[in-house]
């Protein structure tokens, strides 16, 4: 019965209404064919990777002169790059750059005095040891050294935490015992190793470093991060640095650590002592010496990634081999003393030898050069002073002075560049030891640079002076122009 009334439905159906009838265009494009529905989307993404590439891809229309940089060993591409290309030109060989190097970024290489021509405005180390530079050196001929404070610092703090560990749970020596004895002792045979491995355990009983107390000697950007790490793995921390700055004060846990109010102090604490000082001849050289090695604890062990020279390994040794100390002694430097004992576990200088570590560095060191090369600002100099003014516009120019910090240069210069009919729109002037670094903005530009530089020479006491406009726009911004070095000219 259905079936009948479906087909009494369909004849009274129009023959006209149950032809096929063509889709509607809009639904054929919908079901386009699988060939033309690729061909859209590959057109797609490569109008979006070119717009990608446009956006990415630096706007330089510069075609002028450029800052050079000579390296020295090998720098992290990365840190690299942050020059700006075209405008910077970055070599190993000076001979490859045009004019001379004006800066100069290295990282282990020991520079001498030779290998910086008058050129060079700046030397900036990837790191924060400056010892391989002849800074007193660059001091007199008015060159700033920069370095790289807290760049590597994450990586040496790693490093002393596998310090602290090494020191307590013999682990190096049980390596070593595996390696050295048991594997050639049993020839080779799977089963007496794995019973050996297992049985000999009991020659490695260490100790637990949680509970433990960490003295900490300096408490800057490294020390600092190793308070964090030693007080996360549960240990007792003990810091001093008696120069504290308030701004590594800041990066401290102060109400869970304890601030010694002397190295002795510290020194009968502590049951680990991590070194964070810089080497200064008169001041950190043989910190650790027999006097202090009297007063610690006789199971103390020290990780020093600092310097070598801050522990007098002669004292050390004398102290191993009496059984007054029994501890470790980590670090990755040599020490002729301590060649071949067996508390001195020596490895390779890895402090900052990470792929992050030397980018930082790298990165850090070119933001300085480039700062410093286009507006005459300083950070992180170990010679001269922090010093930073912003430009006040593009209509003024920009007179850096390196001087002596001695008694009324400053108003030498100001009543010079008077004299002169310039007018001061704004100044610094900041000192640092012998160094004193004045920066001016003078209204416009001078009617003849150079000649008011050879002028502003004869002002005793000036070492250097650099005009700088607005970087790669005006005549005083290209790159090369106007250094005047007193030292040289004379």
């Amino acid at each position: 019965r259905t079936q009948a009334m479906m087909l009494r439905a369909l004849a009274r159906i129009p023959r006209a209404a149950l032809r096929p009838r063509a889709a509607p265009k809009a639904f054929q494009r919908a079901f386009a064919s699988k060939e033309e529905t690729v061909s859209m989307l590959e057109k797609l993404l490569d109008d979006a990777k070119n717009r990608s590439e446009a956006a990415a891809a630096p706007t330089n229309d510069y075609d002028g002169p450029t800052f050079n940089v000579q390296t020295y060993n090998a720098i992290s591409p990365v840190g690299l790059k942050r020059y700006p290309e075209g405008k910077y030109t970055v070599n190993a060989d000076a001979k490859e750059l045009e004019g001379g190097p004006h800066a100069i970024m290295l990282r282990s290489h020991k520079l001498q005095t030779e290998e910086v021509p008058p050129t060079v405005r700046a030397i900036a180390r990837c790191g924060a040891g400056t010892n391989n530079i002849p800074v007193a050196k660059m001091s007199e001929l008015g060159i700033p050294v920069f370095n790289t404070p807290g760049a590597n610092a994450n990586a040496v703090k790693e490093l002393v935490v596998c310090a602290l560990l090494l020191s307590s749970r013999g682990i190096s020596e049980g390596i070593q015992h595996v390696k050295g004895n048991i594997i050639p002792e049993e020839n080779g045979d799977y089963d007496k190793i794995s019973t050996r491995i297992e049985k000999d355990k009991k020659l490695f009983v260490g100790q637990e470093i949680s509970g433990k107390t960490l003295g900490v000697i300096g408490l800057g950007h490294i020390g600092s991060r190793v308070v964090g790490a030693a007080l996360s793995l549960g240990m007792k921390v003990v810091g001093y640095d008696p120069a504290l700055s308030l701004e590594a004060a800041w990066r401290l846990p102060g109400d869970q650590m304890t601030r010694a109010k002397s190295l002795d102090d510290l020194f009968k604490q502590a049951d680990y002592i991590s070194l964070h000082v810089p080497y200064i001849k008169d001041k950190t050289h043989h910190l650790i010496d027999r006097d202090a090695l009297k007063i610690m604890k006789p199971n103390v062990s020290i990780c020093n990634f600092a310097r070598g020279e801050i522990v007098d390994g002669a004292a050390l040794r004398e102290a191993y081999e009496s059984g007054t100390q029994r501890g470790k002694y980590i670090s990755d430097f040599a020490d002729k003393d301590l060649m071949g004992h067996p508390n001195h576990v020596v490895i390779p200088h890895l402090g900052a030898s990470t792929a992050e570590a030397e980018e930082n560095s790298a990165s850090m060191a070119a933001d300085q050069i480039i700062d410093f090369l286009e507006t005459g600002s300083i950070r992180n100099s170990v010679n001269f002073p922090d010093c930073r003014l912003e430009p006040k516009d593009n209509n003024s120019s920009r007179l850096a002075i390196v001087n002596q910090n001695a008694p009324g240069v400053l108003g030498a210069i100001t009543t010079f560049l008077g004299e002169q009919g310039i007018n001061i729109e704004q100044q610094i002037n900041q000192s640092r030891g012998d160094i004193a670094y004045t920066v001016i903005d003078i209204q416009g530009e001078p009617e003849d640079p150079s000649k008011l530089q050879e002028q502003l020479a004869k002002v005793d006491g000036i070492l250097s002076s650099r005009l700088i406009g607005v970087p790669f726009t005006n005549e005083l911004g290209r790159p090369g122009t106007f250094y005047h070095v007193s030292w040289y000219q004379e």
